[in-house]
């Protein structure tokens, strides 16, 4: 009997509705390429719930493409990109934005974040160096929301980011590939609307949020770079068959589903937040997010890993582990009470 996992937030396939639409319309002929009635709809109803409807949307097939083709199309060939120095293009992606050219300038991270003002100092020292000319030139801003540690920017933490950005003409861009989880945190305080005011770009994602596959992309107010589409094709994050993203956004941003699911991953992930707790398992961080980071000794790692499949994230200098325990949009209290139980033989 296959263990219950808390790995990550896509061990499972999708969402009923999507794959029902997906049946329903399989014989149905349609153009490639995004270019079908289904990306159409979701396009539109994208543009409703975000509050932008000059908004320029592609769907691309996975969260590393996206990441990477946003970069590559924004960025000179001379000019890099500010992360987060536990940022996921600067760890996860298998260095998938420097093979494409372009360096990720890392700054140091505050429960995953980076501070505005540390932001502002690094690029005021950078242009009074005299021999700035001879080094990678900032580019662009990158951050996830929810960060790789499941924290959330504030709003006012996003503004004084986009302050800065705008004070040095740097595009922000937003890595959403849990979007909806942060959104649907009781510690969010800034709506969809909101987030897309205070970004250049940001990405919606699906493969982590309830679909099979793909994100969408979402340029608010019409600013693609030019040939954008082209640059998809490039990067290997286009389909031919585009209608397969489309369908699957256009059924999670039909009557408010994806928020919806994405709110049963915040429920589960509190009430595992709450069993550790009550065991006296200390986090390694306060997540208001899907993903929990209890710390771990040698003997519960062990124990505990004999019944439920986590991930260690890293280990402490007193030998500790740093563990991840993720939920998702179709953790149920089932698979809760699988842990509960797990935790109580531990």
């Amino acid at each position: 009997m296959a263990k219950t996992a808390f790995t990550c937030d896509y061990c499972e396939g999708a969402h009923p509705l999507i794959l029902q639409a997906l049946i329903d319309s399989n014989m149905r002929q349609e153009p490639g390429y995004g270019e079908d009635s289904f990306c159409e709809s979701a396009r539109a109803r994208i543009r409703e719930v975000a509050g932008c409807p000059e908004a320029d949307v592609f769907f691309l097939s996975g969260g590393t493409q996206t990441n990477a083709t946003v970069i590559d199309a924004m960025l000179r060939g001379y000019e890099g990109v500010i992360a987060s120095q536990t940022g996921h293009i600067a760890v996860h992606e298998s260095g998938a934005v420097e093979f494409g050219g372009h360096k990720v300038l890392a700054l140091p991270q505050h429960d995953g974040k980076i501070n505005a003002t540390e932001l502002e100092s690094y690029l005021q020292t950078f242009y009074a160096d005299a021999s700035c000319e001879h080094m990678v030139q900032p580019g662009m801003v990158y951050i996830s929301f929810p960060t790789e540690y499941g924290t959330l920017y504030s709003r006012s933490e996003l503004e004084s980011l986009r302050r800065v950005c705008s004070a040095f003409e740097l595009p922000l861009f937003v890595d959403g590939a849990r979007l909806g989880y942060g959104l649907m945190s009781d510690a969010c305080d800034l709506g969809l609307s909101e987030l897309a005011d205070l970004c250049d770009v940001f990405y919606i994602g699906g493969t982590k949020v309830g679909a099979l596959c793909g994100e969408a992309v979402v340029f608010p107010r019409g600013n693609a770079p030019a040939h954008f589409f082209t640059t998809v094709k490039q990067h290997g994050a286009l389909l031919a068959k585009g209608r397969l993203l489309g369908i699957q956004f256009d059924t999670l941003f039909k009557d408010g589903l994806y928020f919806k699911i994405a709110r049963n991953a915040i429920e589960k992930a509190m009430k595992v937040k709450a069993l550790f707790a009550s065991k006296g398992v200390p986090m390694f961080i306060d997540s208001p997010t899907n993903q929990q980071f209890p710390v771990l000794t040698g003997e519960q790692l062990e124990a505990l890993s004999a019944e439920v499949l986590f991930e260690i994230w890293e280990t402490l200098p007193d030998g500790r582990c740093v563990t991840r325990f993720a939920t998702s949009w179709a953790t149920t209290d089932e698979q809760v009470a699988v842990l509960a139980k797990a935790l109580e033989r531990m």
